[in-house]
């Protein structure tokens, strides 16, 4: 707000009429900046410089978006200079009517920051109307029988404006028989009556022409006339005489039409047709109607008290002889609570940032009510309970502004409704709405919708499959609630990460990079991140876990009975002499699965001997079932199958050589003398032989091919390698893997020896074995020997 250091003169040159500018005074923050100019001042006129009295410089104009906030544009505001100017004709009489003070009150608006100043403009009245009578001439009847100093009441002129400017005297045109009466109401408005200065003659001058003129207290002073036209009648003793010369009612303003004012009454004491009264306006009215014959006076139209508050009437009593009689009439209306207060808006926010701080001013609100005094003052308030609150700014004008914190998550926006009430009896109430849009700001971090993730996923899955999908909410708007997934942390290698799992960015979905394997991960641990796209952005964290659950993609591997090292298979020996029960040997295996899918189970295929041997069915101990019988053979072969008990189930087959014997010089010449099993190949060999040989015309070349081949077989030194020195290899004990895993529940060592080409090798287990290691050679309870040509452990599918 600028500061002055006295009043400030303003005037302006028209022709005969000099225009003034003062403010009152200089206002401070908040107060009301007030100018006084004359009424009719051209458009474009200079009112004064708001910008200067506002304390604003002149390169803060384009900014500050300095502007007049008002109902009627009856000024504006220079972009360049900041002057206030008149933009629009400024007709006191039109804007106040008879008001003794005129002023225009509206708001000025700046912006950058957003702040409103009240500015009261008063509008001082010139001399620019004439007084006026309602019409050029009139009509008056005096009958040459009245009496001097007999007074007749005379058009009334009017001016539209006020004080000094308005009527202030009557003058009447030089006349020996009459003179002007000049008399004042309580209002103080003029008005003229005509005196009679001596006798008429209606014989010697039947008519007269006067002229009235209405002045008013102008420089120079303006004027208006009327012809007065008197007409000398016969003599009629006695006039109509009223009961007051001024009657005077109040009436509210809300009366009905017919509603009775008043009754004038007037008396003649003449008699007969003189004596006959009939009552009439003066001048015809249209708000009140008057019954001619009883001088009742009644409303015609609904009373307005905000458009006229005072209603002035003449009345003539008129008798039958011509004599007249005139009295005034006054009715003041009373005002009535009849007109509800009016509330607008100006320079409403459209959006409000929900992190405004409380204060933050949202608009301008103006209460109007037409009523006066007490019907007309205004609370206003806001109804329901919402962060905002209303502050007086000055009469008739609040300030919305915010009361509170707000959260556009919880409420988007807000249906403000205020309510004005004045203080009539009863009071008259309006409300208005307004709706007000909270805009986002990025004030919430996204939430994931678990505090974390554990999924399973079963191994052997394929490539690129989603395995999770993690999810996470922001209530935002925008790109501050948009999220975007990422991996941010693993107990994987930072490396491997990449080749094992990746996440949507959009959707949060997880997906695996590659098959998982059960027996090498088991499980692995993520943290995922949402992060918003607001400025600056927020983020969140969860961890999300995964475990991989096995499959039955393991067959049970057995580890005894093993093949020798050069692929033979080995024996068992057992005692002739041993008793039902007696464990003969174990078959171990394992199954690199776990749980179910590693829970083996055994169970015999082939036997030669069927019930010789009883196989655990959990345990895969063998054990004779029965003594050895003379008719069993001293050799058996027993075709054991190791099953998982996974879905499907996986197998594998183990083939044991058991040999009754009690001694191992026993088992050698059975062994030695044991015919070699022929050989497939040598058989496909022969039969091709033979096919050729019969489509051939060397019929006797392919017979001699034949035998040497029979031959050759015949005197092969296969059959007595065994027995031949130094054609045994001895070679160190070969330790399987340890297995901690499945029904395995001890390590084993298992020493091998390797084969030769011998079918039978003498086994020197001469070398020093590690502490704590079985030795299972050399041992005649059932150690381990080559067995020449005997089928191979095989891991295969389960059999049918």
């Amino acid at each position: 707000m600028g500061s002055c250091s006295g009043e400030r003169d303003r005037a302006e040159r028209r022709p005969g009429l000099f225009l003034f500018l003062l403010p009152l005074f200089c206002p401070a923050l908040g107060e009301q900046i007030r100018y006084r100019i004359p009424e009719e001042m051209p458009k474009g006129s200079v009112v004064g410089n708001l910008a200067k009295d506002l304390g604003f410089s002149v390169q803060e104009l384009p900014t500050r978006k300095l502007r007049v906030s008002s109902e009627k544009p009856y000024f504006t505001v220079s972009a360049e200079s900041g002057d206030l100017l008149v933009s629009s004709r400024l007709d006191r009489e039109e804007i106040c009517g008879k008001s003794p003070t005129c002023a225009l009150e509206f708001e000025a608006v700046a912006e950058n920051p957003l702040n409103f100043y009240h500015v009261n403009v008063e509008i001082e009245d010139i001399n620019d109307h004439t007084p006026k009578f309602t019409q050029n001439s009139f009509e008056l009847q005096i009958s040459e029988s009245a009496q001097p100093g007999t007074r007749f009441i005379l058009e009334i002129a009017e001016d539209a404006d006020i004080g000094l400017n308005s009527l202030q005297k009557y003058k009447l045109s030089l006349n020996p028989s009459f003179s002007l009466i000049i008399k004042e109401k309580q209002d103080g408005s003029k008005y003229p009556e005509l005196a009679l200065e001596k006798t008429l003659d209606r014989e010697q001058q039947s008519y007269h022409r006067l002229v009235l003129t209405a002045l008013d207290g102008g420089d120079p002073p303006l004027s208006g006339t009327t012809e007065l036209r008197i007409q000398v009648t016969d003599a009629n003793d006695h006039p109509p005489v009223f009961s007051q010369d001024l009657y005077r009612v109040s009436l509210p303003e809300n009366v009905p039409p017919g509603t009775t004012v008043l009754q004038v009454s007037a008396t003649d004491q003449d008699e007969g047709i003189n004596s006959e009264i009939t009552y009439s306006f003066y001048r015809s009215g249209q708000i009140f109607g008057l019954n001619s014959k009883s001088g009742e006076i009644t409303t015609q139209k609904k009373l307005d008290f905000e458009e006229i508050k005072e209603y002035s009437m003449v009345v003539e009593a008129r008798d039958g002889g011509g004599l007249v009689a005139q009295c005034t009439v006054e009715v003041n209306i009373q005002d009535e609570n009849d007109n509800s207060p009016e509330v607008t808006f100006h320079s409403l926010l459209e959006m409000i940032l929900e992190n405004a701080v409380p204060g933050t001013l949202i608009a301008l609100i103006k209460i109007h009510d037409q009523d006066s005094e007490e019907n007309g003052e205004v609370n206003c308030r806001l109804e329901g309970e919402i962060p905002f609150k209303i502050i007086s700014s000055s009469k008739n004008s609040y300030k919305l502004v915010t009361d509170g914190t707000l959260d556009r998550e919880q409420t988007p926006e807000y249906n403000v409704t205020i309510t004005a009430m004045d203080r009539g009896k009863p009071p008259l109430s309006s409300s208005i709405s307004v709706i007000l849009h909270i805009s986002d700001v990025n004030d919430n971090a996204p939430v994931f919708h678990q505090a974390s993730y554990l999924v399973s996923v079963a191994e052997n899955n394929p490539p690129g499959a989603s395995i999770a999908q993690v999810s996470a909410s922001d209530p935002d708007l925008g790109m501050n609630g948009q999220v975007f997934y990422s991996i941010v942390a693993s107990d994987l290698e930072p490396l491997a990460l990449a080749s094992y799992v990746s996440v949507s960015t959009q959707s949060g979905v997880v997906f695996a990079q590659r098959a998982f394997d059960y027996e090498l991960l088991r499980t692995f641990e993520l943290t995922l991140q949402a992060r918003d796209h607001g400025s600056p952005a927020l983020s969140a964290n969860v961890s999300l876990r995964v475990l991989v659950s096995d499959r039955n993609d393991n067959a049970p591997r057995v580890l005894y009975p093993a093949l020798g090292p050069d692929g033979s298979a080995l024996f068992d020996m057992v005692p002739r002499a041993a008793e039902p029960g007696y464990l003969v040997t174990k078959v171990v295996a394992v199954d690199a699965d776990s749980g179910h899918n590693a829970w083996l189970s055994y169970h015999v295929l082939q036997a030669s001997e069927p019930g010789l041997f009883s196989l655990g069915l959990r345990t895969g101990e063998v054990r004779t079932a029965r003594a050895l019988g003379d008719r069993d053979a001293a050799r058996q072969r027993l075709l054991v199958a190791v099953r998982d008990s996974g879905q499907p189930p996986l197998s594998a087959t183990a083939t044991l050589h058991l040999v009754f014997a009690d001694s191992l010089q026993e088992v050698l010449p059975d062994i030695t003398d044991r015919p070699e099993p022929s050989d497939p190949q040598a058989e496909l060999q022969f039969y091709l032989v033979v096919a050729l040989a019969l489509i051939s015309v060397l019929f006797l070349l392919a017979v001699i091919l034949a035998i040497a081949l029979r031959l050759r077989r015949s005197f092969s030194p296969a059959s007595w390698s065994c027995f031949q020195p130094g054609l045994c290899v001895k070679s160190g004990p070969v330790v399987p893997p340890n297995y901690s895993e499945g029904t395995l529940p001890y390590s084993y060592n298992l020493c091998v020896a390797h084969r030769g080409k011998t079918e039978f090798n003498f086994l020197k287990c001469s070398e020093q074995l590690s502490s704590g290691q079985d030795m299972l050679c050399g041992d005649s309870s059932g150690a381990l020997f080559p067995l020449c040509n005997s089928s191979e452990s095989t891991s295969h599918p389960e059999l049918a």
